[in-house]
Order: C-alpha cells, then structure tokens, then sequence
C-alpha cells in the first residue's frame, strides 16, 4: 500500500480517466461494475474492493453486492442488506466515508466471520454519489495488514466512486433507451402484421392480434417473431 503521493495522484487520474472513457462507451452493467471494483483495486493496492448498489426493485429496497474483483466464494456469493443495515447502511445513510481501523472490533462491521476467514483488516467505504447529489450506492475497500487510509486516499476515492455513479447512471440510461427502442419497434412490426392479417383474412384489429399471440403460444415464438414472418410473407 506504501507509495508516493505522486505516484498515488497518477494513479488515481489514471483511474479516473479509465472510469471516464466507460461514460461514453458501450458496455453493459455488468462488465461496466467489474471494471469499477478492478480499476479501484489496482489503483488502492487494496486486496479486495467491493461495489454496493441500491435496488430499488424491492419493497422495502435493499442494497446489494453487484461486483467485487475477490474470487473468493466466501466473498462473491450473493448478499443483500437492509439500507440501515453494517457498513454499507452506515455510509448510505450519512453520505460519509467510514474508515474502520480493525473490522473485527468495530460494532457496525457485522460479517466477522467472513472477515476471519478472508484475513480482513481495515477498510474504507465511501458513497457513490452521482448527479443532484442522489447515492446510489458504496465502494468499499479491504486491506489485510492494519493500514490508515490517508486523506488523500479518501479524496481520490471519493472522485473514482463519483464519476463511476454517473457511468453507471449514463449506462442504466443507454440501456433504458434501448429497451424502449426495442418495445416501440416490436409494436409497429406487430401493427404491421396486424393489418396484413385483417386485409388477407378479413379480421378487425383485436381479432388480428388474437390470432398472432395463438400462433405465438402454439408454435412457442415470440409475437415478434409470428408478426415478421407475415410482414416478410408479404414483401416476397
């Protein structure tokens, strides 16, 4: 963990950067979470970082680990936690980072057990916190050897969780508009077939899109699939 403070700053712009081109770029959640929980990794030194993010599909919402670069299954398997709930509640709930000299005797920290076995030391987690000031999430950090986090650590931290909140929001945005994309040209192809099917067969509208979804359910294809297939029928 030891180095310079010029070798820190290059490395942060650096991360900075790298999180900054994913802004604009094509990648889906998935791989844009690993790219995050890496980039922070290498550039922290710190043995394992973890992403945190809030899902509002739940009722009441949760937050859950969406990434970490640790292969460890103790650490990868699947966890949800209630807003309030460790660490990750604590810095959701006042928008702080949280240092934590020793995980194992601090309070708030609640897997020991897991931190026993993966040999867990110090941590910090900060917000992410993106456009308006809205978190949607934490970054925690994990050494294995006792390590004061200094302030310029935080600061830059700080920076790499924020630009990665808005990357996270741009990409949720990008695939939002794709989905919708999607939905409004699957309808106009199934209109399309639709007044195919009222021409040749002498059907009103919903009789039309009755008989797409039947022919969907019996030869278990899409209704997009059923309503290219009479669009394409028609063009030969």
């Amino acid at each position: 963990m030891e180095k310079s403070n010029q070798q820190t700053y290059d490395h942060y712009i650096k991360a900075l950067m790298d999180i900054g081109q994913a802004i604009t770029s094509d990648l889906f959640l998935e791989d844009l979470f690993k790219l995050i929980v890496m980039v922070t990794a290498k550039v922290t030194g710190v043995e394992i970082c973890s992403l945190w993010l809030i899902d509002d599909n739940e009722n009441p919402p949760l937050v859950r680990l969406k990434a970490t670069q640790s292969l460890d299954p103790v650490y990868m398997k699947d966890r949800a936690l209630k807003l309030h709930e460790g660490v990750v509640g604590y810095v959701l709930s006042t928008q702080q980072p949280l240092l934590i000299g020793n995980v194992l005797e601090n309070e708030r920290f609640k897997e020991k057990e897991m931190a026993r076995k993966l040999g867990l030391v110090s941590m910090v987690g900060v917000p992410l916190q993106g456009k308006e000031g809205k978190v949607i999430g934490v970054l925690n950090c994990f050494t294995k050897t006792p390590h004061e986090f200094s302030e310029t650590d935080i600061n830059m931290l700080t920076a790499v969780a924020s630009q990665a909140a808005v990357a996270i929001h741009n990409t949720e945005l990008i695939i939002k508009t794709r989905v919708i994309e999607q939905e409004l040209k699957s309808r106009k192809i199934i209109e399309k077939a639709k007044e195919i099917l009222m021409h040749r067969r002498n059907l009103n509208g919903e009789e039309a899109y009755r008989w797409i979804r039947k022919r969907s359910m019996d030869t278990r294809k899409s209704m997009l699939d059923i309503a290219e297939a009479l669009v394409l029928s028609d063009e030969l």
